[in-house]
This record gives structure tokens, C-alpha cells and sequence, in this order.
């Protein structure tokens, strides 16, 4: 391959180790890399997920984060479970941010998650020495501020940086990999550990007989386009270490395409109570949507059954008139409850959407239908809710036992704040 074309920056992946329990343990006063302490979303829950390891307990008892509580060490004396603070985390988060910003104008960081973010240094030489060194320095500065050790990959691009950190940094704490290493450091890896590919892609590759990386870009690109479409192409283009991403500018604008929300409920809930659910959920829904000044024609249901009953439905339906107006969406979604739930299943599953937007002020209101007190009454709660919290006004329903609101209202991410 001749890399002569490609652009060549110096492009930094930074992954904070096990962030969640590397947090709690320096709140603690321990040590993140030698405590044995898991971070879960609800101690209180058997079944509740680990959200985090530390990297002792993930080496001494092969804990991660799929695991649930019941499969921790609790017989260890030495384990420390404690609730997740998602507060706590993006505040961190936020700070390392911050410190990463002496080192880079705000144009070159790009967040990735919140425990890992990129950061392009091209031209800092003269004021903070090679990209190594720039690492060096960032990685000690992280460790001194925060009390927390990071992983860093460091590439020609964006993939080459994550991927590198993700199959060499996170043993040696700084890793580089240019066009050229290409061959050497990927190719050997499995495709599974490959950024990107997921379960599914892997199953279909390794069907072709493709296990590898290397033999992913021996593949005919021709037959990887005609199977897999764009992705096929991404992929071959990746297993080169070509990836053409921007490096530099506003990342995280993009066009609203819908608004939604969703959760997995901490119980079944039956026929009787889940229309609080949706409620509640289409009210987060045309909130957001009366803040973007957007209004949809296309509302969106989606329903998960429990385990016991496995499946569900997801359906939508189209307007004539653009809506932001709770109840319009929630009358619509009930609709398409009644027509698609079985009658019988406990559900544990549940999203909607307000989809195919338009601008708000140029929807036309409905000449046999007074809506507009409708549409006031929404921005006086949306005021409201902003100026004094989210349960500042709710509806009497919110209080009945199958509620959300109120419990939604003390977690970030579906987690405790």
C-alpha cells in the first residue's frame, strides 16, 4: 500500500483505566490498579450490572463489565462494592478535559466517551516535545491531578490511535502505531478485537474464512463492497490503518434526525400500568422537542417482553399534522399498544420516538381545533421544569406505582447521579 495520499497526524487516544472504579477508589484513598472494588448500578438488585472493575479484580477473578452482582467475589474480604455516582464522573471527566486543553486548542479534542477522548498534537513540538513525549506528559499529569492512570495509543489517524491503545497500550501505558507498523502491530490481531467490529460483523467475516485483520485486508474489496455495502469498504480501508475522519473542528454537530427515549424497567409491568411508562416517556420526548423548536410527524413505539415471554414489537405511525404536544404522541402510541401487544406478556422494555421533523413555527395549526393553549401549556411546564428540576410540576399519574419520573429524576445515564 502506498500511504503517500493519506494525511499524517499526530493523533492521541486517551482511555482512562476502569474510570467508574479508578473515581471510587481514589474518593476511597486506595490505590485504583491494586483495589479489588467493583463499581454496580444498584447494589440493592442481584441481578444489577457491574459497571466497572478495577484492573486487580478483572486479573484475579475475571470480572468485567458484563458481569452482574451476583457473580462478584463477595466471600473476598478484601472486595469493596460501591453504587455508582455518575456525577462524580462526568466531573471528572470534564476536568481532565480541561487539562487536556493546556495542551491542545479545543478544535483538536474530541470526546469520544466519557472515558476516552481524542486529542491531535500536530505541530506542538516546539512547546511540549514528540507526540511520545507529549504522552508522557499527559499520562503523568493525569496520574498527579487525578489519581487516575490512562492508556494511550498514538497514531497516523484516528483509528490507528484506538485501536493500538486498545491492543497495546492498555499492557505498556503508551503505544504507537504509524501506516507503516500497520502489518506488525494489527494485522495479527483478531478481527474481534478490531474497533468497530462487532459480534455480528465478526460472525459474517469469519464465515469467509476471514479470522484476522491481516487477512481482512487481503480480502477482494470488490466482493467486501458488494457483501457488505459502505461497511465493507470502511473495513477493508481500516485493516490498512487508512481512515480519513477529520481530526480538526466541531465533532458533535450534527443534524437532529428524531428525539427519543427509552429505559428497561427495573420490574415487569402489565398491561394496566405500562401507559404511565409511555406517558411519562413522551412527555421527556416533546420536551426536547419544543426546546429544538422541532415538531414530528412520525411517532414510534417500541415495546420488550420479559425474558419469560422474550420478543416484543416495535411499530410507528405517521401524522397529517406535525406534533410536539405530549398527549397528541401519547394517544398515537397507545394506539399502536392496543393494535400490537399480545394481550399477555409482562413487560420489561420500553422506547419512543417523535421522528420526521420540522421546524416548529412552520407547522400549521389545525383551523377546526384550538391547539395553541395545548402548546402553551407545554412550554409553561417545559419553564417551569427548567427553572426549578424536573419534578418541579408532574402529573398525577407519576405518583402511582408505576411511575418513573421521580426515580428518572435522581439518575444520570440510568445510573445514580
Amino acid at each position: 500500500m502506498d500511504y503517500t495520499a493519506y494525511p499524517r497526524n499526530d493523533v492521541l487516544c486517551i482511555d482512562m483505566r476502569s474510570f467508574y472504579a479508578s473515581v471510587e477508589a481514589v474518593k476511597l484513598g486506595l490505590d485504583p490498579m491494586k483495589a479489588l472494588l467493583a463499581v454496580v448500578g444498584d447494589p440493592n438488585r442481584s441481578g444489577s450490572i457491574v459497571l466497572a472493575a478495577s484492573p486487580a479484580l478483572k486479573e484475579k477473578y475475571g470480572i468485567s463489565n458484563v458481569s452482574r452482582f451476583f457473580e462478584l467475589p463477595i466471600h473476598d474480604p478484601a472486595l469493596i462494592i460501591v453504587q455508582a455516582h455518575m456525577g462524580d464522573y462526568i466531573h471528572v471527566s470534564v476536568e481532565i478535559t480541561k487539562l487536556l486543553m493546556e495542551y491542545a486548542p479545543k478544535e483538536a479534542i474530541h470526546p469520544y466517551s466519557i472515558d476516552e477522548i481524542w486529542v491531535t498534537v500536530n505541530g506542538l513540538e516546539k512547546l511540549f516535545g514528540d507526540p511520545c513525549q507529549i504522552a508522557r506528559k499527559i499520562r503523568a499529569e493525569i496520574l498527579e491531578s487525578f489519581g487516575i492512570t490512562c492508556s494511550i495509543g498514538i497514531g497516523d489517524n484516528k483509528f490507528l490511535a484506538k485501536v493500538v491503545m486498545d491492543l497495546h497500550a492498555k499492557k505498556q501505558g503508551i503505544a504507537v502505531c504509524r501506516y507503516e507498523d500497520v502489518s506488525e502491530k494489527l494485522w495479527p490481531a483478531p478481527i474481534e478485537k478490531i474497533w468497530g467490529i462487532g459480534n455480528r460483523m465478526k460472525k459474517n467475516l469469519n464465515r469467509m474464512g476471514i479470522i484476522t485483520l491481516g487477512q481482512l485486508a487481503g480480502s477482494d474489496l470488490k466482493y467486501l463492497k458488494k457483501r457488505f455495502g459502505v461497511m465493507g469498504e470502511q473495513l477493508y480501508w481500516h485493516a490498512w490503518g487508512i481512515d480519513l475522519s477529520p481530526v480538526f473542528g466541531d465533532f458533535i454537530k450534527t443534524e437532529q434526525k428524531s428525539f427519543g427515549h427509552g429505559m428497561t424497567l427495573l420490574r415487569d409491568y402489565s398491561e394496566s400500568e405500562i401507559g404511565i411508562c409511555i406517558l411519562e416517556l413522551c412527555e421527556e420526548t416533546c420536551r426536547r422537542a419544543r426546546t429544538a423548536k422541532q415538531a414530528g410527524k412520525t411517532i414510534h413505539l417500541g415495546i420488550g417482553y420479559s425474558k419469560e415471554s422474550s420478543g416484543g414489537f416495535s411499530r410507528s405511525r405517521s401524522i397529517i399534522t406535525p406534533t410536539n404536544i405530549t398527549m397528541d404522541m401519547y394517544e398515537v402510541c397507545m394506539q399502536l399498544f392496543r393494535t400490537f401487544y399480545d394481550g399477555s406478556s409482562s413487560i420489561r422494555r420500553v422506547y419512543v420516538t417523535l421522528g420526521h421533523l420540522y421546524d416548529d413555527d412552520q407547522t400549521q395549526l389545525n383551523l377546526f381545533e384550538d391547539i395553541s393553549k395545548r402548546k402553551n401549556l407545554g412550554f409553561v411546564m417545559d419553564n417551569i421544569r427548567e427553572k426549578y428540576g424536573s419534578t418541579a410540576i408532574l402529573r398525577a399519574s407519576s405518583y402511582l406505582p408505576g411511575g418513573i419520573a421521580i426515580d428518572r429524576s435522581k439518575k444520570i445515564g440510568g445510573h445514580f447521579a
